[in-house]
């Protein structure tokens, strides 16, 4: 399978490209600002520098992690020395610039997709091309993708830190103060605007496997809509100022009409759509496959359970997956893979080794470091007619052995509820090198250290089940949420503000998402959620009880960097609570 993963530093690594004419370039092996951006090929390797910037090197500024850690379904968990984990989980910041990592990427991301925008508006690309209109599709979809990527590094980091610096620009001034949450999501709402006015209309199947991973016009129509959803709902219910349109930043503004439509189109044109079955999403539903391809006579699957459901992945590689049967549902996504230490552990998905069940190696689950435990009292109030439930957090105290679990035993690590999630865990089992990590057999991994860098497991965005359930939300109708409930084979139900929360929570948990659900909603003060709730843990060996308190006064943000804020002689205002 090939694995796309976007770690070239502009200049550092050229793309083979299928145009001879795109090697035609000035200073190939001594690039700079004036040499750089003339050809297709320079443009195609900036865009990957833009995308690059989606990796942190910090493990709390890793979207998946902190938004984990701050929700309300999971615990910090770890070992004893984990403090870290424990500080985000309780609202407390564990070193002055625990998110640094996350603010800067932003800003290389940012200002390399300011490059590539100035540069495609400014050259003329044609002579590359055999006529003017492929020389258009190329400008036109060059742009799209950078004012998306543009938008979305602001997006990713808005909603941990509120208002931004806008740095629209390459010459623009780089201690430009923080703007206000209107300007910084009317900056936001306009890129995610002009990307889903300049990328191709074209069906989810018709994007090739070389190019999966992109964002493209559906992607960008529906991060309008959840930019829509994350500012009206921060400004009307953490602001306490009503808002019901999405601002543009050279004015005018997006009605919700606006943003349903977008949805409509998404929903019918795209051809995106719902897996047959939730479980299949997730590489635990392959480890048999997987498996029997080092021991085909093999009778007795690593994963019974799964074997048992007949689950069947879909893989992470879209739609024309050359493993599994094909993705259709997932829409954008953190593209892992071959990890090295020389590039860092950001490469690979550290969610799987961070939130891995603690230092226990059972086939077909791998050792991790045990954060992100699950609250018990959510788990319980989860029904078990649900089959997402059981597709999404491993029962460690079951010792159930068609879970492949019967080895486990409580005593290791904090806040231990014997409840993990499944969704992104790492997964192992037998093979020619021994017991190694699923994926390391799948690429040919390599490397030294296998345990720490074997999780290429992709991180989903964006699936199509939130089309659906953005579309509920916003027509407050129940079409979104039953189509969501067909699929796990559950009854339809009345729309009702309510039914659309547990849904998305059942839907998307440990994805990421609940945490700015909460916010959102106002729900993270409102007392509708798991905080405050005591959870019956283990701590290193010793029973407790466990319950975290959000605090308000943070207005659902994180602390800006101290080091930003020393670097911009005090322009850089703190959030509060901090």
């Amino acid at each position: 399978m090939k694995k796309i993963i976007y770690t070239v530093v502009i200049g550092l690594v050229a793309i083979i490209s299928s145009c001879d004419d795109h090697l035609d370039t000035d200073n190939l092996y001594e690039k700079s600002l004036d040499t750089f951006y003339r050809t297709p090929t320079d443009i195609e390797e900036a865009m990957n520098g833009v995308y690059n910037a989606l990796f942190v090197g910090g493990v709390h500024s890793n979207e998946h992690v902190a938004a984990n850690l701050m929700s309300d379904v999971m615990l910090g968990g770890g070992g004893p020395d984990d403090k870290s984990a424990k500080d985000v989980d309780n609202f407390l910041d564990p070193a002055e610039d625990t998110y640094r990592d996350l603010w800067k990427e932003t800003y290389n991301g940012v200002s390399r997709a300011n490059a590539v925008i100035e540069a495609v508006q400014l050259n003329d690309f044609k002579r590359f091309f055999e006529t003017a209109a492929e020389a258009e599709t190329f400008k036109n979809n060059t742009l799209g993708e950078a004012y998306f990527m543009r938008g979305f590094l602001m997006y990713r980091a808005a909603r941990f830190f509120g208002g931004m610096p806008l740095i629209l620009t390459t010459d623009a001034d780089r201690k430009a103060p923080r703007a206000s949450m209107e300007e910084t999501w009317g900056v936001i709402a306009s890129d995610f605007k002009a990307a889903a006015e300049l990328l191709p209309k074209r069906k989810a199947a018709d994007f090739p496997l070389a190019t999966y991973g992109h964002a493209n016009v559906w992607v960008a129509k529906a991060y309008i809509a959840r930019a829509y959803l994350y500012y009206t709902g921060y400004m009307t219910n953490v602001e306490k100022q009503a808002a019901d349109a999405l601002p543009l930043y050279d004015g005018g503004s997006i009605s919700k009409a606006d943003v349903i439509a977008h949805l409509e189109d998404v929903r019918d044109n795209s051809g995106y759509k719902l897996a047959s079955d939730f479980r299949n999403l997730w590489p635990y539903s392959y480890v048999n496959q997987n498996a029997r391809d080092y021991d085909p006579e093999g009778t007795h699957p690593v994963l019974p359970w799964a074997e048992n459901e007949g689950l069947e992945w879909v893989g992470q590689d879209g739609p024309n997956s050359s493993i599994g049967t094909g993705n259709h549902e997932v829409m954008f996504a953190l593209r892992y893979g071959l990890a090295d230490w020389s590039f860092g552990q950001q490469y690979n998905n550290r969610v799987c080794l961070f939130f891995g069940i603690r230092d226990h190696s059972m086939v077909p689950f791998g050792q991790g470091w045990g954060w992100g435990t699950v609250h018990n009292a959510f788990y319980n109030s989860w029904s078990d007619d649900d089959p997402r439930k059981q597709g999404s957090v491993i029962d460690l105290n079951s010792k159930d052995p068609d879970m492949g679990v019967d080895g486990w035993n409580i005593g290791k690590g904090d806040h231990n509820t014997g409840l993990t999630n499944k969704k992104y865990t790492t997964i192992q089992h037998n093979g020619p090198d021994g017991v190694k990590g699923m994926f390391y057999y799948l690429l040919n991994m390599v490397h030294g250290d296998p345990m720490q860098l074997w999780a290429a497991q992709d991180f989903y965005y964006l699936r199509f089940a939130d089309i659906l359930l953005m579309h509920s939300e916003l027509t407050q109708t129940a079409d979104g949420i039953n189509a969501v409930r067909a699929r796990a084979g559950l009854e339809p139900v009345a729309y009702t503000i309510e039914n659309l929360k547990e849904e998305r929570l059942h839907e998307f948990a440990f994805e990421g998402l609940r945490w700015f659900d909460l916010v959102r909603w106002g729900d993270a003060e409102s007392g509708n959620n798991y905080f405050g709730v005591e959870a019956a843990v283990n701590n290193s060996g010793t029973e407790g009880s466990y319950k975290v308190s959000y605090r308000p006064e943070t207005k659902g943000l994180v602390p800006v960097p101290e080091g930003e804020i020393r670097l911009s002689n005090g322009v850089y205002e703190q959030n509060p609570g901090w």
